[in-house]
């Protein structure tokens, strides 16, 4: 399958969620839209990968808000045979016993680089939905992460072993490495176990452990236990049977009642990563014992970059889109085109507000934006805390207006609360702070936010943020960031020159937290962003040069393909 001149091993890249583009609904948020960003990376850099995922018919959910703030949910159901290329191949798991017959769909992931030929990258989507099958086995595709531990289960044993199928049904014999991005895909490790085997052993060897492991990488995600998969043993010998269960019992993944997922990737992994820096601390403390490197997030500029943002770059920095490292060169950029740039991206958000909330915004005073998924540790009420502080910063600085979005998983209630908490404050500030919220946050939205706002908010419960992409985005836009010191911001903050932190990189109380947000805004932020406007059009500028080169997708990539996919040496045991 490689066309390459010279011969790499085609890389794997096997994600529960990817985001491919704005009107197909196969991801959540963060998670899915980093695995879209990292293939499209990869295609401007030429690297040989093939990207496995499910179809999610139903998709995740459209968010429906009322006046309360109350959040419903309705399927965001979609049609692959409009938008997707169908594969004839066919392939089959076992599930409970039963056969599951499945086909596939591409999508090619095409780069935006520039000056030479990107190599567009495949994503096969697998679809459950045959009429050969049983009716419940025809809907185990249909909703990303939906259903209960049974269907999320099933999923994941067609994600895996399903995934593993369809590569040796299309012909790929050049797979130097399996990358699981996040848990769910864990259990392609059984198909490598049982090819390894052959269908002629029983007995599994340290031979055989060592060849399966040097095929297979591993992307952490989550900064806490709870985040993990978990099963019940019981459930796990109903759906994958004894047979399969024991090969599951090599690896040390099981409590008396449970088996834990990514316990047992993290065995089978020649290598493990975390999203940055602190991430990977924090997860060499979940899992001892093992070595787990940082190689921290990027984002696609040329998927993210706004138009008008784009023109600027193309007339001053040319070559960005080819290779992100020239973004360094914005530094040069004077700051009025900067400004100007930045003002019809701002225009353009508050036209889209008032379309979609007949809300209307004031396009000269500072606009705050939060979009993230809608949970407790992400604290989206936080700034809400004290509005008599708000309203004292309005009248001694300026105005401000903050735009929300975010949706919360139709199981977490405190998340939904979030949300109403929101609706509440910005009832309680009328028109002193204008607060709006767009329902049905999804990658349209993210990109006219990021590139729209003036400054980007990000403040999660440390030390909770794994990593935290939109900032990123934020910032190839020019737009800096007021955050925590967590994940990302740990490694991309520069004080006043790509934005600013609340408070310190230690756990604190959230009073201390709180004060120090209302600080930053009162003396520093709002004061330079009204006073001195061609200060805060430099930072603007310094966030790019600074902050875009870095953490940009082909930054990501090439570490991804220098320091772990071509390295098939120690396994994390340490």
């Amino acid at each position: 399958m490689n066309q390459n001149p010279i011969f790499r091993p085609t890389v794997a890249y096997f994600s529960m969620e990817i985001g491919l583009d704005p009107d197909i609904p196969t991801y959540s948020g963060g998670l899915g839209v980093l695995a879209g960003d990292s293939l499209r990376g990869a295609a401007d850099l030429r690297l040989p990968m093939v990207g496995i995922t499910l179809v999610h018919r139903k998709g995740y959910f459209r968010q429906l808000l009322d006046q309360e703030g109350r959040q419903t949910e309705a399927p965001d159901a979609w049609s692959p045979e409009e938008q997707l290329e169908p594969i004839p191949h066919r392939v089959s798991v076992t599930i409970e016993g039963r056969k599951v017959h499945l086909r596939a769909w591409r999508y090619m992931v095409q780069g935006t680089a520039e000056n030479f030929h990107a190599q567009p990258i495949p994503v096969y989507l697998l679809d459950s939905a045959l009429p050969e099958n049983d009716p419940r086995d025809q809907k185990l595709t249909d909703e990303l992460y939906g259903g209960d531990t049974r269907y999320r289960l099933s999923q994941e044993v067609i994600l895996g072993t399903g995934g593993v199928a369809l590569l040796r049904a299309l012909g790929y014999q050049d797979i130097g490495t399996y990358h699981m991005n996040e848990g769910h895909s864990g259990l392609l490790v059984l198909a490598l176990l049982e090819e390894q085997l052959r269908g002629e052993r029983t007995t599994v060897t340290d031979d055989d452990i060592d060849a399966v492991r040097s095929q297979c990488v591993f992307t952490v995600h989550t900064p806490v236990p709870a985040g993990h998969d978990t099963f019940p043993v019981g459930l796990v010998q109903d759906i994958l049977g004894e047979k399969r269960l024991e090969l599951l019992r090599l690896a040390p993944a099981f409590d008396e009642d449970n088996f834990d997922l990514t316990a047992f990737v993290m065995f089978f992994a020649r290598a493990a990563n975390g999203v940055s820096f602190r991430h990977a601390q924090i997860s060499r403390d979940m899992f001892p014992g093992y070595h787990i490197d940082a190689i921290t997030n990027g984002v696609h500029a040329g998927t993210w970059v706004c138009e008008q943002m784009a023109e600027v770059f193309d007339r001053f920095t040319p070559g960005w889109r080819r290779d992100t490292q020239y973004l360094r060169y914005a530094a040069g950029i004077p700051a009025e085109e900067i400004r100007r740039a930045h003002q019809h991206a701002r225009l353009d958000l508050i036209a889209e507000v008032e379309h979609r909330q007949g809300v209307k915004l004031d396009p000269q005073a500072m606009t705050i934006g939060f979009a993230r998924r809608a949970t407790g540790y992400k604290r989206g009420e936080l700034i809400f805390s004290d509005l008599d502080r708000l309203r004292k910063i309005v009248k001694t600085v300026g105005p401000l207006q903050m735009i929300y979005s975010g949706k919360a998983h139709p199981k977490d209630e405190q998340g939904k609360r979030i949300i109403q908490q929101v609706f509440a404050a910005a009832k309680e500030l009328g028109d002193v702070v204008k607060v709006t919220y767009l329902e049905d946050y999804d990658m349209g939205i993210a990109k006219m936010l990021c590139s729209g706002v003036d400054l980007w908010l990000n403040n999660p419960q440390k030390p909770l943020e794994a990593s935290g992409t939109s900032g990123m985005k934020a910032a190839m836009n020019g737009v800096p960031s007021l955050s925590v010191l967590d994940g990302w911001w740990i490694e991309g903050c520069v004080e006043g020159a790509t934005g600013w932190a609340i408070g310190g990189e230690n756990p604190e109380e959230e009073r201390a937290e709180i004060a120090s947000l209302y600080d930053k805004l009162e003396y520093a932020i709002m004061p330079m962003f009204y006073r001195q406007s061609n200060r805060y059009a430099a930072v603007m500028r310094s966030t790019i040069a600074i902050n875009g080169p870095f953490f940009s997708a082909q930054r990501m990539m090439q570490q991804y393909y220098g320091n772990v996919y071509l390295n098939n040496g120690e396994s994390p045991l340490d």
